[in-house]
C-alpha cells in the first residue's frame, strides 16, 4: 500500500502535473493541500477518469486538503470521519480553516487504515497572531491524534506540517532562523507528537537528514538545491511496523509550472 502526500499550490495551475504524477507513480491513497479551491470547484471529475475517488475539504483561494483513493487498485471511496479540528483562525469572525480531514480508506475485502490529511499552518510572521494560532493549531492536532492513537486503529497523519524539525532539515540554518517554520516553539510542538508514540517514516529511513520536500520559487532555491523539509509522514505503531520504503519524488519539483513541494510516499506492507 503506497500513501503519499502532496502541496499542490493551487489545483488549477497544478492540475496538469498533478495527473502526471498520478499516473506516474500510482499511489493507493494521495492527501494534497492548498488546493485553493472550493469543493464544488475542484476537479474531481478529471481524477475520476484516472480511476480515483475524491473527497474534499476545500476554501475559496486560500488552504483547502482532498484524498484521493485509487478505485482501479480496489479501493473504496474514502469514508469520511471528520474534517476540521474545531479552532478558529488567528482573524476574529474568520471561522474555521479548511486544514483538516479524517477518512477511513479500505478495499471491499480488507480492514480500514485511518488516513489524515494536514494543511499545517504556517506561522509568520513570527511573533504575532498567526503563530500563536499556528502553536494552537498544533496543540489541537495533538489532541485529536492522541484519540486516535486511543481508539488503537492503523493510521497515518500525512502532509505539509510547516515545520523543519531539525537542523540537517534544511540547507541552512541561518537562513531560516528567524522563520516560524523553525522556532523552538514549533519543534517543540513536533516533537511533542513523535513522543507520544508516532514515528517519522522520512527520518526513520533516513536519519542523516538531508533530505528536503520544499524548494521556494524565489532566488533559485531550486537550482541551488536551497531546500527545506516540511512535508511529513508520521505513522501508528500499527503501520511503523509495516514500513517498507519510502522517499520524495523530486523530479517532480523540476517541471514546467510545479509545485514548490515534491510529492513524499512510503510504501507500508499490506
Amino acid at each position: 500500500m503506497k500513501i503519499a502526500t502532496f502541496n499542490i499550490n493551487g489545483i488549477k495551475a497544478r492540475l496538469p502535473r498533478l495527473k502526471e504524477w498520478l499516473a506516474e507513480t500510482r499511489p493507493a491513497v494521495a492527501c494534497l493541500q492548498e488546493i485553493k479551491s472550493v469543493d464544488e470547484n475542484f476537479p474531481a471529475s478529471e481524477l475520476e477518469e484516472l480511476g480515483y475517488h475524491v473527497l474534499v475539504h476545500g476554501q475559496k483561494a486560500f488552504n483547502g486538503v482532498a484524498i484521493l483513493t485509487d478505485g482501479e487498485a480496489g479501493y473504496e471511496p474514502p469514508k469520511e470521519v471528520q474534517r476540521g479540528l474545531g479552532i478558529d483562525g488567528p482573524k476574529d469572525g474568520e471561522g474555521e480553516q479548511a486544514r483538516y480531514l479524517e477518512v477511513d480508506v479500505a478495499k471491499s475485502d480488507g480492514a480500514a487504515t485511518r488516513i489524515v490529511c494536514i494543511y499545517l499552518p504556517n506561522g509568520n510572521p513570527h511573533p504575532g497572531p498567526k503563530f500563536d494560532y499556528k502553536l494552537a493549531w498544533m496543540d489541537r492536532l495533538r489532541a485529536r491524534m492522541g484519540a486516535i492513537w486511543a481508539a488503537e486503529v492503523p493510521a497515518a497523519v500525512l502532509g505539509d506540517f510547516n515545520v523543519i524539525p531539525e537542523d540537517d532539515d534544511t540547507f541552512s540554518v541561518k537562513a531560516m532562523v528567524s522563520d516560524a517554520l523553525m522556532q523552538p516553539e514549533s519543534r517543540a510542538a513536533y516533537a511533542r507528537l513523535l513522543a507520544d508514540g508516532w514515528t517519522d517514516a522520512l527520518r526513520t529511513l533516513n536519519p542523516r537528514g538531508g533530505v528536503w520536500t520544499y524548494w521556494d520559487y524565489q532566488a533559485g532555491a531550486w537550482q541551488r538545491d536551497h531546500g527545506f523539509r516540511i512535508d511529513h509522514v508520521l505513522l501508528s505503531p500499527e503501520l511503523a511496523d509495516r514500513l517498507l520504503a519510502v522517499g520524495v519524488d523530486r523530479e517532480h519539483r523540476g517541471r514546467e509550472k510545479a509545485s514548490d513541494h515534491a510529492p513524499v510516499w512510503a510504501t507500508l506492507k499490506d
